[in-house]
């Protein structure tokens, strides 16, 4: 029986990071994930669509260009928030995004999720640099949208607690996964993309 999978692939300037123009960013790995995956997907016989009232779970070669498209789209918002609008019961459901953001939103997406019986997987993606943190002297941090600003004269005196802060946030959600009864994994710009793609199928498998 054909499943309904429902993906929302983070959209906002938050994905737009790249620390070097080979890599990428977040959002174009975010992207290519998303849509490989839901490539897969409709070709095994499943319905898929977007998270929100924007593209609804259907099957069909036509509806990949429609994912291509829809999740080409840009936010001028800083982070992301899971969207949960349109959220079907018992559907499943994929959320990709670097999760910088406030992490109460995500939680609370997760919970509305889990009561209407939907299971997933969340993807968290980051750059090599958000994880090694090898910034040093004088260093000014911005948000994409520069709403957000810290400049300190060592940054290498704050990697100790950085590298702290994103362990305890990554925690948190797997955490939050665990109890939900979703999936969680990480993948950097870096890393081959072919191995994220390949848990990714395997653990929208499961139920």
């Amino acid at each position: 029986v054909a499943q309904s999978v429902l993906l929302w692939v983070d959209q906002s300037a938050s994905m737009r990071f790249a620390s070097d123009t080979t890599l990428g960013s977040k959002s174009d790995t975010a992207r290519v994930l998303a849509l490989a995956l839901g490539i897969l997907l409709i070709r095994a016989g499943e319905r898929v669509g977007l998270l929100g009232v924007e593209l609804p779970p259907r099957r069909g070669e036509g509806q990949i260009l429609r994912l291509a498209d829809a999740i080409s789209h840009t936010s001028e918002e800083d982070f992301g928030t899971p969207e949960t609008r349109a959220m079907l019961p018992h559907a499943r459901a994929l959320f990709v995004s670097d999760f910088m953001g406030e992490i109460d939103d995500v939680e609370a997406s997760l919970l509305k999720a889990a009561d209407r019986g939907v299971s997933g997987v969340l993807l968290q993606v980051l750059d090599p640099t958000e994880e090694s943190f090898p910034f040093q002297g004088r260093t000014v941090f911005q948000s994409m949208r520069a709403s957000v600003q810290h400049e300190t004269r060592k940054a290498s005196d704050l990697r100790e607690k950085y590298i702290e802060r994103l362990s305890e946030r990554r925690d948190r959600l797997r955490d939050m996964c665990h109890v939900t009864g979703w999936q969680f994994s990480s993948h950097l710009t870096s890393s081959p993309h072919q191995a994220a793609l390949l848990w990714l199928y395997r653990a929208m498998e499961q139920r």
